[in-house]
């Protein structure tokens, strides 16, 4: 068991280096019954923030200072910053600055990189939770869309920042949700969006014309991380909606709750992941085309020059975020793996389902076993009816200096630290 220093009972709290299970141990017995969160077993849940706002993505810096994004302005700013002083796990100092608010959020050297829907900017940073000069720009001119606007992003190890840029639709309709329209073909929307654009993640003064589209047919990958050991990134996707509801003679209810998958992409340069033409189908196992071009639940067409993914969960559970794990406190058997934030589904009939965390295990570039439940119990109930019935979706995650998991809610803007205890 290796001993280390709390990166959050670093700040002239407890003093001396303890065992992380040992504290982390501690801390869980004096919070109780882990927020009301399932667990897998040896785990439990602190609540280090609550009401923050609309919590979107968010950061921990190597102090244990914690960065989030705010998907809207609060009345104290659009990025929230938050310090444990005194060692218990809870966030006790905490300020707020920007007055834009975004999603994607990434520490970088001594900058706090942060992404609105039209542009991304970095905070110079010190000691401090709060930035020691204005933001700088670093890429704007992104289109205001209407949908899908948000532009999480990852860095690489040579410098350069992965966009993502969703499309502002379901599957390229000539006529926007209207049952049976055919799909435009070739895709406009393709030109400037769906896929994943690279920029120099040090370039201030960037516009979008001066990126490179990396990779395309991405309808919307807002879970993005870039995988150290494997030097790429990798992406899961909203995949599209409305197969029953847009194609009712083509595909049942039942078929419309499953599909399609929200697709685990690994990207490289020049990727075409097929969208809007086609879907994933994790029943089947095979990507076909998308009935707006001729398909009708079996055939595959152009869908088999397309890339596919490395895995597919179940369809319309809203992947939010993605991480690989890196940390040390959790057992070895998540060294390397996937953590995936559902934020839930909208339209599944008549229950909604995802609101989890979801761990894949993952070595040397391929999934090596089969999902597992993590967290649940974020919607507050066994079933949700609707959406916004939920008590906690389960938005953005980090890891923390020591280890730990965090993750954001995008309801209230509740913070929990997962932690790794003996059993």
């Amino acid at each position: 068991m290796k001993t280390v220093c709390l990166a959050t009972l670093l700040l002239l709290t407890l003093g001396a280096c303890q065992d992380d299970v040992a504290v982390s141990t501690m801390l869980c017995s004096q919070h109780g019954n882990n927020d009301g969160l399932t667990l897998q077993d040896g785990f439990c849940a602190i609540v280090v923030a609550d009401s923050l706002g609309r919590a979107r993505h968010l950061t921990v810096r190597d102090n244990g200072d914690i960065f989030v994004a705010l998907r809207q302005q609060n009345d104290h700013g659009a990025i929230a910053a938050l310090r444990d002083t005194d060692g218990d796990g809870r966030a006790d100092t905490m300020a707020f600055f920007g007055d834009i608010g975004g999603t994607g959020i990434h520490l970088r050297g001594d900058y706090l990189y942060f992404a609105a829907d039209t542009f991304i900017v970095r905070y110079p940073m010190g000691l401090g939770l709060v930035p020691i000069d204005e933001a700088e720009p670093i890429v704007t001119g992104f289109v205001r869309q209407r949908s899908h606007a948000v532009k999480p992003f990852e860095f690489d190890n040579a410098g350069n920042l992965y966009v993502n840029i969703g499309a502002p639709s379901n599957a390229c309709m000539e006529q926007t949700r209207t049952p049976e329209s055919p799909g435009q073909d070739p895709c406009p929307l393709l030109e400037g969006t769906g896929g994943v654009w690279r920029f120099a993640a040090d370039q201030t003064g960037q516009t979008l014309e001066d990126g490179i589209r990396y990779a395309t047919g991405i309808r919307n990958g807002v879970a993005n991380a870039w995988n150290t050991a494997m030097d790429k990134l990798y992406v899961v996707q909203h995949g599209r909606d409305d197969l029953h509801r847009f194609w009712p003679d083509r595909y049942t209810e039942e078929q419309n709750n499953d599909l399609p998958s929200e697709e685990f992409f690994e990207v490289e340069e020049g990727d075409d992941f097929g969208w809007p033409y086609c879907y994933h189908d994790h029943l089947q196992g095979l990507k076909l085309l998308n009935p707006e071009y001729g398909g009708d639940g079996a055939l595959v067409g152009r869908c088999a020059d397309m890339k596919g993914p490395i895995h597919g969960f179940p369809g319309h559970w809203a992947p939010n975020d993605l991480l690989f794990y890196q940390g040390t406190m959790f057992p070895e058997r998540f060294h390397g793996g996937v953590f995936v934030a559902f934020h839930g589904s909208w339209n599944r009939s008549p229950v909604q389902q995802g609101f989890q965390i979801t761990f894949l295990p993952f070595a040397d570039g391929a999934v090596t076993g089969d999902p597992e439940m993590f967290a649940d119990g974020f919607a507050g109930a066994n079933t949700v009816a609707v959406s916004n019935a939920a008590r906690a979706r389960p938005t953005g995650l980090a890891t923390g200096p020591d280890g730990s998991l965090y993750i954001s809610d995008s309801v209230k803007g509740r913070i929990w630290r997962i932690v790794y205890v003996e059993i």
